[in-house]
């Protein structure tokens, strides 16, 4: 078994997105997306792979397949592996979001930055 603390892996920065791994397991990794206002996730798929992402705290459009959405605080979502998704900070307040990753395409998608 593994524990870890979420907040530990909430950390925003001005200049840019961060992403902290919390686990990496296999084929599969799990991790925190923090974005301050206006910052924003390019749209990108994951070929061969599953993704789940939960609304952990703000506010935010996220795009799947050219469609926007709002997604905030408490909402969860499902982006099959040919599906092209984005995300960006629209609120007021720092946006963190929970991604798991089943079947990585490559080892890239596991790296912190």
């Amino acid at each position: 078994m593994e524990k870890k603390n979420i907040s530990e892996a909430i950390q925003h920065l001005e200049e840019r997105f961060t992403k902290k791994v919390l686990f990496q397991k296999g084929d599969s990794v799990v991790f925190v997306l923090n974005f301050m206002p206006g910052q924003k996730l390019p749209a990108h798929t994951h070929p061969g792979a599953d993704v789940y992402i939960y609304a952990i705290q703000g506010t935010g459009t996220i795009t799947v397949n050219d469609a926007d959405q709002r997604f905030g605080e408490g909402e969860v979502i499902h982006i099959a592996d040919d599906e092209v998704f984005a995300y960006r900070n629209s609120g007021d307040t720092p946006s963190s979001l929970y991604v798991a990753i089943s079947k990585l395409p490559s080892a890239a998608y596991a790296k912190e930055i």
